[in-house]
């Protein structure tokens, strides 16, 4: 078994030190779910390991002005127990709870479901239905970026070699929430197809697909054909077109054109909830 270095730095900036000295030669752990069994099967040879557990700051979850704040270190479990995120941010502490089982959200966190950019995991389609932005830190300062434009593709994300994601921001003033998990196998499994639908307040609608391609599939034009009158009508068209717009994948959950019927049957069922039609 080739020797692997592990480096565990004490703070932020030795973080942001050893991930710009290294760069790709080596892989960054958070939780560790992700990045274990990929070395287990492996997919992933790294030759130096860096933990983020020992960096104070972030592991907390608070609010400012309105704005949830979820350090990268947070797990899934603490999400969806949280107080304050069930009092004003409920449907994100529901997505967080249907995640495989408890001892796999104990230990998976934030930072790491995004940074991984999985296209089945489910908190990335919730949280960019919501207008989460990742927060970002690097040698030269932060930056924050909508999760629907962090998440390139598959396992691509926006961050350079010199950064690490040290957050989440999730704005207030959301209306409803909708999250909606199909699963073809077992109860514990990743999603076929998961839908995130949130209403703010005026007309805004933002549906987010996920679970079928490289990264969550949002369509604000067609979110903008709820800028009226809600009905049945309007929410079949709307469900309709994103099944016409996406272009899934097949893997063992599910062919593409399986899921293509099942997104159009998920987001119409997601929204007649969200409007109450």
């Amino acid at each position: 078994m080739r020797h692997v270095e592990w480096h565990q730095p004490r703070s932020l900036d030795e973080a942001l030190e050893l991930r710009s000295s290294y760069g790709e030669d080596a892989v960054v752990v958070a939780g560790g779910t992700f990045v274990g069994i990929l070395m287990n099967q492996g997919f992933l040879r790294p030759a130096r390991l860096i933990s983020l557990r020992g960096v104070p700051g972030l592991d907390s979850i608070r609010e400012e002005d309105g704005v949830l704040l979820l350090g990268a270190m947070v797990t899934h479990r603490s999400v969806e127990r949280s107080e304050l995120v069930r009092r004003k941010w409920l449907a994100l502490a529901r997505t967080f709870s249907l995640v495989a089982s408890p001892r796999v959200r104990n230990q998976a966190t934030v930072g790491g479901v995004l940074a991984d950019a999985d296209y089945a995991s489910d908190p990335p389609a919730m949280l960019a239905a919501l207008a989460a932005r990742v927060v970002i830190a690097g040698k030269n300062g932060e930056r924050e970026v909508p999760v629907e434009d962090f998440i390139l593709d598959h396992y691509t994300t926006a961050l350079k070699e010199d950064e690490l994601v040290v957050g989440v921001r999730v704005p207030d003033g959301v209306r409803q929430a909708v999250y909606r998990k199909f699963r073809s196998r077992s109860s514990e499994d990743r999603p076929c197809v998961s839908v995130a639908a949130a209403r703010y307040g005026g007309k805004t609608l933002r549906v987010v697909v996920g679970a079928v391609a490289g990264r969550p599939q949002y369509f604000p034009d067609v979110c903008a054909l709820a800028g009226g009158e809600v009905d049945a009508g309007i929410i079949r068209e709307i469900a309709r077109r994103y099944a016409e717009n996406i272009h899934p994948l097949s893997d063992a959950r599910g062919s593409a054109r399986y899921r293509r019927r099942v997104m159009e049957v998920e987001v119409r069922r997601a929204l007649e909830e969200l409007y109450g039609v």
